[in-house]
């Protein structure tokens, strides 16, 4: 037998599926990453295309005027990274809080006012009973958020924003 006629031979004796397989995983991988891709995507982009407008540099200015307290959000926390972070200056008032700056987009941003300095998620869940919950960010350059009225903010310490949706520390600020 010839070396064509063998070759021929092992093609007919090949099952046909034992070459449409490797493909086919081919194919499921790249498209699931593609999928995953676009979810991570989306995750990050929706916050920052959905964000109302933010406070002009005249309001956070003005607010900063009637504050008591200042501090400044670092990128430098021990649970901040590339992904999670707040740069800026905080002003906090008896009835507004508020942060010339920026943070990282992402979705359902809460502002807490906690009793001690918080700078990892796992301060952040310990002294969590303890805290108050001041708000909604939404915004992600320079932020305005309003006290309520049954919050006292000279009985705390600090400003953390946290991530409700995936209990991730964001950053956090002592202002006394």
């Amino acid at each position: 037998m010839s070396g064509l006629a063998a070759g021929r031979a092992v093609r007919r004796m090949a099952h046909p599926s034992m070459f449409r397989t490797p493909r086919i995983v081919l194919l499921l991988a790249s498209h699931l990453l593609v999928l995953g891709l676009g979810f991570g995507l989306g995750i990050y982009l929706l916050p920052i295309l959905t964000a109302p407008a933010a406070p002009s540099a005249t309001e956070v200015a003005a607010q900063a005027r009637s504050a008591q307290w200042t501090a400044q959000f670092r990128r430098d926390l021990k649970d901040s990274d590339a992904l999670h972070w707040g740069q800026g200056t905080v002003t906090v008032a008896a009835r507004s809080i508020a942060l010339a700056g920026a943070l990282a987009p992402g979705p359902d941003y809460k502002l807490y006012l906690s009793p001690e300095f918080v700078e990892t998620e796992a301060d952040f869940l310990r002294l969590k009973a303890g805290m108050a919950r001041v708000g909604d960010v939404r915004t992600f350059d320079n932020f305005l958020v309003p006290v309520p009225d049954h919050i006292d903010v000279a009985r705390y310490t600090t400003v953390v924003v946290w991530c409700e949706s995936f209990g991730q520390f964001i950053t956090a600020a002592r202002y006394r």
